[in-house]
C-alpha cells in the first residue's frame, strides 16, 4: 500500500501514510475544508444562515 499524500510505501505504524508528517498533513486538509463537498443547492447555504442568526437571537437563561 502506497501513502495517499506522498505515494511512498505506508509505514504500519502510520499507516495508511508513510510518516507521522503525511498524516499531519492529511489532517489539516480535513480541518480547513480541502476534502469538502460543495453543495449546489443554495437553499443549504440559506437554511444554514437562518439557523445561525436564529440561534444568536435566542435569550440566555440565568443559571
Amino acid at each position: 500500500m502506497s501513502c495517499p499524500m506522498c505515494k511512498a510505501e505506508a509505514d504500519p505504524k502510520y499507516r495508511p501514510f508513510c510518516s507521522g508528517r503525511c498524516a499531519d498533513l492529511d489532517l489539516a486538509k480535513w480541518f480547513n475544508g480541502s476534502y469538502a463537498t460543495p453543495s449546489r443547492d443554495p437553499e443549504d447555504m440559506d437554511a444554514a444562515i437562518d439557523a445561525a442568526e436564529a440561534a444568536l437571537n435566542v435569550p440566555q437563561k440565568p443559571h
